[in-house]
């Protein structure tokens, strides 16, 4: 069976789901779940070989990445870590079958609990653990080393875990030089390496450091360091090394790599926030879906949905509406659950913890439900496989 031309691969607490799409992005259709209903956080797929990756686990499975060759239909699973279902299933032959489970040993025993970010740079597959470690595969993702570098950083017996825990949740690579690697773990903050991970840069700083005796803000409240809980990250198309983040205080815009932050919050109505995404040819435009804030329910501002656009790199910011629930709206959308495809004009999706699916073919400005009553959404992202 051929591949669709669009795919939306979607993390739920409840495995994969692949909405199938058309050329003209008019007819969507939902096959799944995949990967035996595992909790999945992330899926990501590669266009030069089709091949899909998605991560996740927990204290019951374990960790590990499932893989497919096939376009979603079928999946292998590379087990790293051992979960409580091991150890019932080393105990008893009968548990062990009916789970299909082995038990036995893993590559990673205990030392995580779940995959939590996938990301590609160059010919080798990453993925970011809970807690937070780094590891590399070099063969497509069956087996997978632990990048020592990052779990050696003088500063990592400091890490502060996050209100989920201490997970790396993003993993951002420079496409032409895979070597240039960018992370974000909450609530560590933001790291960076130049040499593919034998070294890593700590890279929090206000841009206005040397301003900041007696900054008050909740994002630096000393030394001039943006806060620390990075939610997601993105890279702007381009040579120049242009980041964007949502953090818990707001979105913050990088012009040196990540080596000094801008606040970019003004214009938006709240401080709070998931996901941000950055339009795929065009490096100012970038979008974000506030939430009203941390402990005020972590849902659309006065209950009305919309994603915020700005075409200037976030110097102003327009609200899209058309197509979204405007009353009664209490979903959350996570920071993995927007994604975009590379086609023109450029498309948007995004996913709640409510189970509905949104996308948008005209950069935002109208919407559609595409899904609905799915699993908790956990990660998003559109995948054309090339055909060739």
């Amino acid at each position: 069976m051929p591949l669709s031309p669009l795919m939306i691969l979607l993390g739920t607490t409840k495995g994969v789901f692949i909405i199938d799409g058309d050329a003209d992005r008019a007819r969507w259709s939902v096959r799944g779940p995949y990967c035996d209903g595992w909790a999945i956080n992330h899926v990501i797929g590669d266009p030069e070989t089709g091949r899909i990756w998605a991560g996740g686990g927990g204290d019951w499975t374990g960790a590990g990445v499932w893989r497919s060759q096939d376009g979603g239909r079928n999946w292998s699973l590379a087990k790293l870590t051992r979960g409580t279902m091991d150890d019932w299933a080393d105990r008893d032959p009968d548990f062990a079958r009916m789970m299909r489970c082995a038990g036995g040993a893993a590559p990673f025993d205990t030392a995580f609990s779940q995959i939590w970010s996938l990301g590609l740079a160059g010919g080798a597959l990453l993925a970011g653990t809970k807690p937070a470690r780094l590891l590399r595969s070099t063969d497509g993702g069956e087996t997978f080393q632990t990048v020592q570098g990052l779990s050696d950083h003088p500063s990592a017996g400091s890490w502060t875990p996050g209100g989920a825990g201490l997970v790396l949740h993003t993993i951002v690579a420079d496409p032409r030089r895979p070597e240039k690697i960018w992370i974000g773990i909450s609530a560590a903050g933001v790291f960076a390496t130049e040499d593919g991970g034998q070294t890593w840069e700590r890279r929090n700083r206000l841009s206005n450091e040397g301003a900041c005796e007696g900054h008050d803000h909740p994002a630096g409240p000393a030394h001039g360091e943006v806060g620390h809980c990075v939610h997601n990250m993105m890279r702007a198309p381009g040579e120049g090394d242009v980041l964007y983040q949502q953090n818990h205080h707001g979105v913050w815009k990088s012009v040196d790599g990540g080596r000094s932050w801008d606040d970019r919050t003004p214009g938006l109505p709240s401080t709070f926030g998931f996901p941000i995404r950055v339009h795929p040819a065009d490096g100012n435009t970038i979008w974000t879906l506030p939430l009203n804030g941390d402990s005020q329910g972590r849902y659309p501002p006065e209950a009305k949905a919309a994603v915020w656009r700005s075409r200037d790199g976030g110097e102003t910011w327009q609200d899209l509406r058309e197509g979204l629930p405007q009353e009664a709206c209490y979903f959350t959308v996570l920071r993995q659950a927007m994604g975009g495809d590379t086609l023109a004009p450029a498309g948007l999706y995004f996913g709640t913890n409510s189970g509905s699916v949104f996308a948008s073919a005209d950069e935002g400005d109208s919407w559609q439900e595409i899904a609905r009553h799915l699993p908790t959404i956990l990660s998003v992202e559109a995948f054309s496989p090339d055909p060739a």
